[in-house]
């Protein structure tokens, strides 16, 4: 990990094109502001961390069989065609 010290106002630059900036410092909080090109996704670590947990609970959740039974499909035969 590089860790680098920065004052309010500086910033550092990532792969050229992604700009970390030091928006303002109160205490023990920073402010940071990101500027990145539109296709680059941005999250917190907490957010993203706890996306990764739901999917992770949402494979895991064992599948009713009677619910499976009970599932209908739409039925696309009753739509008119304009043939």
């Amino acid at each position: 990990m590089l860790i680098l010290s920065r004052k309010k106002g500086q910033s550092i630059l990532l792969n050229n094109d992604i700009e970390i900036v030091i928006s303002s410092i109160d205490g023990d909080q920073v402010k940071v502001g990101i500027k990145a090109p539109s296709d680059v996704n941005i999250l917190r670590k907490e957010v993203y961390d706890a996306v990764q947990e739901s999917n992770k609970q949402a494979l895991q959740k064992q599948l009713n069989l009677a619910d499976l039974k009970s599932f209908q499909m739409p039925n696309h035969a009753d739509k008119k065609t304009n043939a």
